[in-house]
């Protein structure tokens, strides 16, 4: 398993590499930069800049630099220094807004998954065994709810209900009284209030696909020879579920991590700026539109990495659950 594990780590160098490599180069497709930008924003307001002026700012921010030179510069800064670059717009280093941002979002993010899954493969489950049931209409039709609506569309109605209903503001992270307040038990708690929603609105549309792939694998395995033969020889159902055609159903699901990861934490950009959210999404966006290359390059190559890594993650868990998966080769 190690051996497994140390291979696949080995040729995910190369893959981060040209992650890298894209990450900056896109960001860099539209015309200008970030000086450009500020010149046509003064020029709009009615300020005149001098061409002089101009290229000294070109000039002091690297922009005057080939994108290959600049590349290389940025990537030794990460690979050295673990130095993110400097981001113009904030006029502050990149380590500094991401550490401030992507614990949140991750904490978010991993939460938000882990709720789905809580919520969605039990569902799954018993949709399976009770099919066209009652129930298994209800859930489909919620699952359905789910998938069809947007999230923030969810998050601004279920904001003004809320505060309609309770006058509790679900809007950003702390109540007013606790926005200066240092940190104590009661701010914690009234944390934890502010994320229940958040946290609610990004797993529910995950949670929908999640009990549709659940539901509709577990009843093909539930057809097969082996859960026959299994029942035949007087195992409980119970037993006979969770140990052989659950733990196949389930491996499809797992094998999403690669993708669901990045979708979460890329997911909640209109979530977090509907609800005052203090997280990467907003971040990415203001970065993206200010054309701050930096900034904007390490997120999305940190959301590709987590992409890379949740693949990694899901072939060492189905390698670990799964006995028909072999660590390497075919099997003798």
């Amino acid at each position: 398993m190690l051996a497994y594990i140390a291979r696949r780590i080995v040729t995910l160098i190369p893959i981060l590499l040209l992650i890298s490599l894209v990450s900056f180069l896109v960001i860099q497709l539209p015309p200008g930069d970030w000086v450009t930008r500020q010149i046509n924003t003064l020029k709009l307001s009615g300020i005149q800049v001098d061409e002089g002026e101009a290229m000294r700012l070109t000039k002091m921010y690297g922009l005057d630099k080939p994108i290959s030179e600049r590349y290389l510069t940025w990537m030794k800064g990460i690979l050295f220094d673990g130095n993110f670059g400097w981001s113009f717009q904030w006029n502050q280093n990149v380590n500094t807004l991401l550490a401030a941002r992507i614990p949140l979002t991750m904490a978010i993010s991993i939460a938000a998954l882990l709720l789905s899954w809580l919520i969605s493969i039990p569902i799954g489950i018993y949709s399976a065994t009770h099919q066209y049931s009652t129930w298994d209409y209800i859930f489909t039709f919620i699952g359905f709810i789910g998938l069809a609506t947007p999230g923030f569309l969810v998050a601004l109605i279920l904001a003004w209900v809320i505060f309609a209903t309770t006058g509790f503001s679900p809007l950003g992270l702390n109540s007013s009284q606790y926005l200066d307040a240092p940190a104590s038990w009661g701010k914690f708690i009234d944390l934890l209030k502010h994320l229940i929603l958040p946290l609610f609105i990004i797993s529910l549309s995950s949670t929908g696909v999640t009990i549709r792939v659940m539901r509709a694998n577990l009843l093909d395995e539930l057809k097969k020879q082996y859960v026959i033969t299994a029942r035949a020889k007087g195992l409980s159902e119970l037993g006979l579920l969770i140990k052989y055609p659950v733990r196949m159903a389930i491996n499809p699901i797992i094998s999403t991590v690669g993708w669901v990861l990045p979708g979460l934490v890329s997911g909640e950009v209109l979530v977090s700026i509907v609800l005052g959210i203090q997280t990467t999404g907003p971040l990415l966006l203001r970065a993206t539109l200010e054309q701050d290359m930096y900034l904007a390059s390490s997120i999305v190559m940190i959301l590709s990495t987590l992409t890379v890594i949740g693949t990694l993650i899901s072939d060492i868990l189905l390698a670990a659950l799964d006995p028909r998966i072999r660590y390497g080769g075919t099997a003798k």
